[in-house]
C-alpha cells in the first residue's frame, strides 16, 4: 500500500510538472499573438480533466476555491508592489473612478442583459455582471509587453492603475450580491453598511500592516537573504487572514500592503519583487489549470449562445458606456476613450470569483461558472489579439526603444544613499550624439554601462550616445533631477 502511494505522488508531480512546462513554452508563442496566458493554461486544465484525453476527474470545490484564494492574494500583493505613486498623483481621479463605478456600471449593464439572457432574476444576473466587472492588468500589460505596445504616458497610468485597483470593487459586490441571495444581507442600507465595513476596515488595516511591515522588514537581520521575498509574503498573507478575521476586505488591506511596501526604500526590494513574479506566474499557472479541471466542456455548448451575447455586451456596451461616462470630464480625446474603453480585458478574478457560488452551492452556480468561463475566454480572444492593431488603427501607439536585454541595479540589505538609472536614448534626447566626457556630470555620478542592441559598450570618455542606446548612471540620490536634465527631451526639436 505504502509503495502505490509514493508511486501515485511520484505520478502526481510529474504530470503536474509535465503540465507546467507546457503552459510556460505555450505561452511564449501565444503571447506574440495577443492571447493572455490564461487560455492557454485554462486549455491545458481542460484537456487534462474528465472529458479531457487526461481523464482527470476533479471536483473539489473548496479546494479549487482555496488555490484561488491564495492565487489571488499574491496576485493583489504583487500588483500593488508595483503600482508607482507617482503615476497615481497625476491621474489618480479618472483612475479612481473606473476602478469604482466603473466596475458598477458595467456589472450593472451587463447584469441586466445577462439577466434577460439566461431567464435569471435580476439578482442572479448582477452577480454575474459583477464577477465579469473587473479588468485583469496582467493580461492587459502582458500582451502589450509581447507586442512591444507603447502609449502616452498619461493613458498608460490611467490603464495601468485602473486594471490593478478595480480588482476589491468587483470582490465586494460579488461577495456581497452572493449574500443578499443567501439571505444573509438586505440590498440597501445593510449593503452599503457591508461596503462601508468592508473597505474602511481593510483600508485601515492595510495602512497599519503595511506601516509595521516595512520597518520590520528593514530591521530585521534575517540569517538568509532569499528570506527576505519569504517574509514578506508570509506578511501578506497574514494581512489577508487578519483583516477577515476583523470583517474588513482582506484583498483590500493587501493591495495597499503591497503599494505601501512597494513605494518605500525597502531591502532586497529587486530581489522580492522577482521573487513574487515568480510566485504569482506560479499561482496563476495553478489556479487556471485547475479551474480548467474544473469546467465541464459538454455543458459550454449549452450557454454558448447566452453567454456569447453577454459577452458582446460586456465589450461593446458596458464597458465603453462606462467609460465615456466617467472618464469625458478629464480631457481625453476621443481616440483615447475608445481605447480605454476596449481595454477591458478579463482574467484571473472572474474565473475565480466564479467558484465562490459553487462553493456556497448557490442555485444555478453551475450556469454561473461555465458563463463566466466563457465570457472570459471570448474577451481573451476578441479583445487580447487586437489590443496592439486597435492602438495603431487609432493612431495612439507612440514610439519607445525596445526594453533593453540587460538589466543592472544595486542589491543591498541596507538603505544606501546611491541609486542606478536607466536612460533611454532617442533622436530628441539631449545627450544624443554626444560623448559621455560632453555631458560633464557631477563627481558623484557615474555612467556604469551603455546597451547597444545585444552589445555592451564600454563606457569611456569618448564613447558617443546614439539612438536606441540605453545608458545606466549610478548617482546619489540628491543627483537625479540633475541627471534627468542631461537626457531630457529637448523640446523645440520634437515640435
Amino acid at each position: 500500500m505504502r509503495s502505490r502511494t509514493i508511486f501515485l505522488i511520484d505520478h502526481i508531480i510529474l504530470v503536474a510538472g509535465l503540465l507546467l512546462l507546457l503552459g510556460i513554452v505555450s505561452n511564449k508563442f501565444t503571447a506574440r499573438a495577443g492571447l493572455p496566458a490564461l487560455l492557454v493554461f485554462l486549455g491545458i486544465g481542460m484537456l487534462a480533466g474528465a472529458e479531457g484525453p487526461g481523464g482527470i476527474v476533479f471536483d473539489s470545490f473548496p479546494l479549487a476555491h482555496g488555490i484561488g484564494t491564495f492565487a489571488l492574494v499574491i496576485i493583489l500583493f504583487d500588483g500593488g508592489m508595483r503600482t508607482s505613486l507617482s503615476g497615481v498623483r497625476k491621474v489618480w481621479k479618472p483612475s479612481l473612478l473606473m476602478a469604482t463605478f466603473g466596475v458598477v456600471v458595467t456589472a450593472g449593464i451587463t447584469g441586466a442583459v445577462a439577466a434577460h439572457a439566461l431567464d435569471l432574476s435580476m439578482l442572479q444576473g448582477m452577480l454575474i455582471g459583477a464577477i465579469v466587472g473587473s479588468t485583469d492588468a496582467g493580461a492587459v500589460f502582458s500582451i502589450m509587453r509581447a507586442s512591444n505596445l507603447s502609449l502616452d504616458p498619461r493613458l498608460m497610468s490611467t490603464l495601468k492603475i485602473e486594471s490593478g485597483s478595480n480588482d476589491p470593487m468587483a470582490i465586494f459586490l460579488t461577495v456581497g450580491l452572493i449574500e443578499v441571495l443567501l439571505g444573509n444581507v438586505e440590498m440597501g442600507p445593510q449593503l452599503l453598511g457591508l461596503f462601508v465595513l468592508q473597505m474602511g476596515v481593510g483600508a485601515a488595516a492595510g495602512l497599519a500592516s503595511g506601516w509595521i511591515g516595512l520597518r520590520l522588514a528593514n530591521r530585521v537581520n534575517l540569517p538568509a537573504i532569499g528570506l527576505y521575498p519569504v517574509f514578506i509574503a508570509a506578511w501578506a498573507m497574514s494581512t489577508y487572514g487578519a483583516t477577515v478575521a476583523l470583517g474588513g476586505s482582506g484583498y483590500l488591506a493587501v493591495y495597499i500592503v503591497g503599494i505601501t511596501l512597494g513605494n518605500a526604500d525597502m531591502v532586497f526590494k529587486r530581489g522580492t519583487l522577482l521573487f513574487h513574479d515568480g510566485v504569482t506566474w506560479m499561482g496563476e499557472i495553478t489556479m487556471f489549470v485547475v479551474l480548467g479541471m474544473l469546467c465541464t466542456p459538454s455543458d459550454l455548448p449549452g450557454v454558448a449562445p447566452s453567454a456569447f451575447l453577454i459577452a458582446l455586451t460586456l465589450i461593446f456596451v458596458a464597458r465603453p458606456a462606462a467609460v465615456f461616462t466617467l472618464l469625458w470630464p478629464f480631457g481625453f480625446s476621443f481616440r483615447e476613450l475608445l481605447f480605454i474603453g476596449w481595454v477591458g480585458l478579463k482574467g484571473s478574478v472572474p474565473i475565480i470569483l466564479a467558484t465562490y457560488p459553487l462553493l456556497l452551492g448557490l442555485v444555478q452556480s453551475s450556469l454561473v461558472f461555465h458563463v463566466v468561463f466563457f465570457v472570459v475566454v471570448i474577451s481573451a480572444l476578441v479583445q487580447g489579439w487586437s489590443l496592439s492593431a486597435v492602438a495603431t488603427w487609432l493612431g495612439l501607439q507612440t514610439e519607445e526603444p525596445p526594453e533593453p536585454p540587460i538589466s543592472l541595479e544595486i542589491t543591498s540589505l541596507r538603505h544606501v544613499d546611491a541609486d542606478i538609472v536607466r536612460y533611454d536614448i532617442d533622436r530628441y534626447t539631449r545627450a544624443v550624439d554626444k560623448s559621455l566626457s560632453e555631458l560633464a556630470f557631477p563627481a558623484e555620478a557615474v555612467v556604469a554601462m551603455v546597451t547597444r542592441g545585444t552589445n555592451l559598450i564600454p563606457a569611456r570618455g569618448d564613447t558617443r550616445l546614439q539612438a536606441g542606446d540605453h545608458v545606466f548612471v549610478v548617482l546619489r540620490e540628491n543627483l537625479r533631477d540633475t541627471i534627468d536634465e542631461f537626457f531630457a527631451r529637448d523640446i523645440d526639436t520634437v515640435e
